[in-house]
């Protein structure tokens, strides 16, 4: 006998995707060049040298990926907006091309009755800025600033949600501090002033948004992994209290507490970042939302040759669930220790769950279609322990599921397929998985099935 689990009236339901990762077109009709675009072309830095040159053909096949998404009764959408497509030099002159196809995507949303959500940046940095200096040059809050007022003046009539960054942690910390991704440098000082940047950037584009009065929500996307101490030793605890400073305390603390944690920074001795006056008060209250990008929880480790943080992370899978194909621990309980983590800590604020899924060994058929039954199960799983968050009290109003594609994995290229549409990168054909009829019902029903 089944149960079911029913989520408050009004949840909002959705897919999200980002720009490089399936829009291709990476050099037409005016783009500029980004960080990815060169990073990719740089020898062993991408998973069979692949690139997101071509992704999933969706620059130009929009139309009927939308079609899709009707089809498999999605009503919000979450995508973000390339940077170099609207500002091909990362500032100053327009390209009217690049507005043109983000305007046709929300009026071709709009009319299928799909809601858009739009995040300004996830991780595609112009590389004429790099040049200058990138994230850890200050002047990068402002060019973010005059990059977010042209989008928000072209679309902010029509979209009403939006973030500024998705993952800053991301861009900071696998950019500029370990290297894995664009633009490819290891540099502890640059990494911690790129995560001060991004959010001074942020704040400044959250005052610029409400400035504007353009009649909608704003926000900020984090992906928070749940960590757990692998013993309870006071190293083992401190080492954990050093990941969670650096993970969540340095971006959710300046929103929500107006600070930064000082032992932490005290700790990061010369690599603390600059921090001038009035930053941290132009932080403070600087989103209508959080957003929560949320996988997989780690145990943490004391280890002296743990990097600048002097701790070992190891993948947390709990009883009976394995690992994803990303090496990723599948641990439900995580995500609903996150979110209540996020009720406790810092004052219950309105919240999204703006990504989470898996990537699965998928096996098509013959046909190419896909029966993801452990895509599903991931997913389910999760989605009970956000339902009972929000039984908990928690303050949580919709969920995207990542991602309505296969798409390009950043440096594990085309190896990882986390979609509920199967894309034939040869021939470019989409094929929803077992996974996108589920989530059809789900939402259908505002409620899953156990």
């Amino acid at each position: 006998m089944q149960t079911s689990y029913r989520f408050p009236e009004n949840f909002i339901w959705g897919t999200s995707a980002s720009a490089y990762q399936i829009e291709g077109a990476w050099n037409e009709d005016g783009k500029g060049r980004s960080i990815w675009d060169t990073y990719v072309r740089q020898p062993d830095r991408i998973l069979n040298g692949d690139t997101g040159n071509t992704a999933c053909d969706h620059y130009h096949r929009m139309p009927q990926d939308v079609t899709l998404m009707k089809e498999m009764g999605i009503p919000w959408y979450s995508f973000t907006v390339s940077w170099t497509r609207i500002l091909p030099e990362g500032r100053g002159a327009v390209n009217p091309k690049g507005l043109d196809f983000y305007n046709r995507l929300v009026d071709t949303l709009l009319e299928a009755g799909i809601t858009p959500k739009a995040t300004l940046y996830h991780w595609d940095f112009p590389q004429v800025l790099q040049d200058l200096g990138g994230w850890p040059n200050r002047d990068s809050a402002d060019w973010f600033v005059d990059y977010a007022r042209v989008v928000f003046d072209s679309l902010a009539d029509r979209v009403k949600m939006w973030a500024t960054h998705n993952e800053p942690w991301v861009a900071a910390f696998l950019g500029y501090g370990a290297g894995f991704h664009a633009p490819g440098i290891c540099d502890a000082t640059q990494a911690y002033q790129t995560a001060h940047h991004l959010m001074l950037a942020h704040a400044k584009a959250v005052q610029v948004y409400r400035q504007g009065n353009y009649g909608g929500k704003i926000g900020l996307i984090l992906n928070l992994n749940h960590l757990i101490p692998a013993t309870q030793s006071g190293a083992d605890l401190a080492a954990t209290q050093r990941v969670y400073d650096e993970t969540h305390s340095i971006f959710l603390d300046p929103v929500y507490k107006g600070s930064y944690p000082e032992p932490f920074f005290e700790w990061l001795g010369p690599h603390r970042p600059r921090v001038e006056p009035g930053d941290l008060k132009l932080m403070r209250g600087s989103a209508d939302y959080l957003g929560l990008n949320h996988y997989n929880s780690d145990t943490v480790t004391y280890d002296v040759f743990g990097g600048w943080l002097k701790a070992r992370l190891m993948p947390y899978a709990a009883p009976s669930w394995g690992y994803t194909e990303m090496g990723w621990g599948i641990n439900p309980a995580g995500l609903k220790a996150e979110v209540l983590n996020i009720k406790e800590y810092y004052g219950n604020p309105e919240l999204y769950l703006t990504e989470n899924g898996c990537a699965m060994p998928d096996q098509p058929n013959e046909e190419g279609f896909v029966a993801d039954y452990n895509r599903i199960r991931y997913v389910q799983a999760h989605l009970l322990a956000l339902h009972q968050a929000i039984q908990n009290g928690a303050n949580v109003h919709g969920y995207f599921v990542w991602s309505f594609f296969d798409n390009f994995e950043w440096e594990r290229g085309y190896s990882q397929r986390f979609g509920l549409v199967r894309v034939n990168y040869d021939t470019f054909e989409r094929i929803p998985k077992q996974s996108a009829y589920w989530y059809r019902d789900v939402v259908a029903q505002n409620a899953i099935r156990i």
